[in-house]
């Protein structure tokens, strides 16, 4: 390598390692813990840090180690989601702001959307105060003729920009799905429902002046590989003996979210970490077994539970990636 190609090489080394180094910080900054020794000289009741770090992977990008000794069954952490939204068969039956099951659901689909609490009716003005003055009977019919969820993430993700509390770029830090040209041609029928719901809101188009196909592609992409569907577990054993139920007929999930620090754990198809939601969607990360510090955490993207052949497809349909997991190596 000449010296000018070795001077350049060194220069996006150390750029990357600051981009890192501030990506982190603001990752972590995006998430609450129950663990932790608490900082004795500021607040004696406050949580100190998790046992947990993100560092770039020899081969898989970004990833979250160890920095410490976990054991097994150890609350690593918990998260609350960048945007979330609930899956439209569940719209009226779950908190619309954190997908908390409903005591009492909508006796009509047009009824207006139900909170769990009056924290979580206050917390959605982020999105709602807009999201309600437009009528989104063609939007969600589209997403519901073509199977299509995330969509409806992008939705709650423009209307909490358009609000002001969310920026543009709030996912660009996530890593993005390779779309194809067919791909594109058909977000842009999406594209063109959104903003016109926005439009016949009588939102202006300085408001929607961010809402390009380049956006709109850009967003959908880091979604399409970062999003989480949301399946809570409860806390009771009728819950759980419901939720295997359900995930027989594939009813569990109660809606979908994006979240920041859990989007960078990697995968593998024997983990030793997981992720649950109990109650609503803050999720929680939790070891499966003992790891070791600096021994990175990888959670399954998957149901482990398939063979190799069908992991290998649902993987590189779904998430782009051959897995090359110790497991996958060898044909388990």
């Amino acid at each position: 390598m000449s010296t000018s190609a070795l001077a350049r090489t060194s220069r996006w080394v150390s750029r990357s390692k600051t981009l890192l180094h501030f990506q982190t910080k603001l990752i972590l900054t995006s998430f609450s813990t129950d663990t932790g020794t608490a900082d004795k000289d500021n607040d004696p009741g406050r949580p100190g840090p998790p046992p947990i770090r993100v560092l770039l992977t020899e081969s898989a990008g970004r990833g979250v180690f160890a920095t410490r000794r976990i054991g097994a069954g150890e609350l690593i952490h918990t998260a609350k989601p960048v945007v979330v939204h609930p899956s439209l068969s569940k719209t009226h039956s779950v908190c619309y702001f954190c997908l908390r099951n409903l005591k009492t659901t909508c006796q009509s689909q047009t009824e207006a959307v139900q909170f769990c609490n009056e924290e979580c009716e206050e917390q959605s003005k982020a999105f709602y105060d807009i999201e309600k003055r437009a009528k989104w009977s063609a939007y969600d019919d589209y997403c519901r003729a073509q199977a299509l969820k995330y969509p409806l993430l992008v939705k709650r993700l423009a209307c909490m920009v358009i609000s002001g509390f969310a920026a543009a770029d709030s996912l660009d830090i996530l890593q993005p799905a390779t779309l194809s040209p067919l791909m594109i041609s058909e977000m842009v029928e999406e594209l063109g429902l959104l903003r016109s719901s926005f439009t016949k809101a009588n939102i202006t188009d300085e408001q929607i002046a961010f809402l390009t196909k380049t956006w709109y592609t850009s967003v959908l992409a880091r979604i399409r590989i970062n999003a989480f569907r949301v399946e809570l577990a409860g806390e009771s054993y009728q819950d759980l003996l419901a939720l295997a139920a359900a995930s027989v007929d594939a009813e569990a999930g109660v809606g979908n979210a994006v979240y920041m620090l859990p989007s960078f754990y990697n995968h593998d198809c024997d983990p030793n970490a997981h992720i649950l939601w109990i109650q609503n969607a803050e999720a929680r990360l939790k070891a499966l077994r003992d790891v070791e510090e600096g021994e990175e955490l990888r959670i399954c993207y998957i149901d482990a539970s398939m063979g190799h052949d069908a992991r290998q497809t649902l993987l590189s349909k779904g998430f782009g990636f051959q897995c090359n997991c110790l497991r996958c190596l060898s044909r388990d």
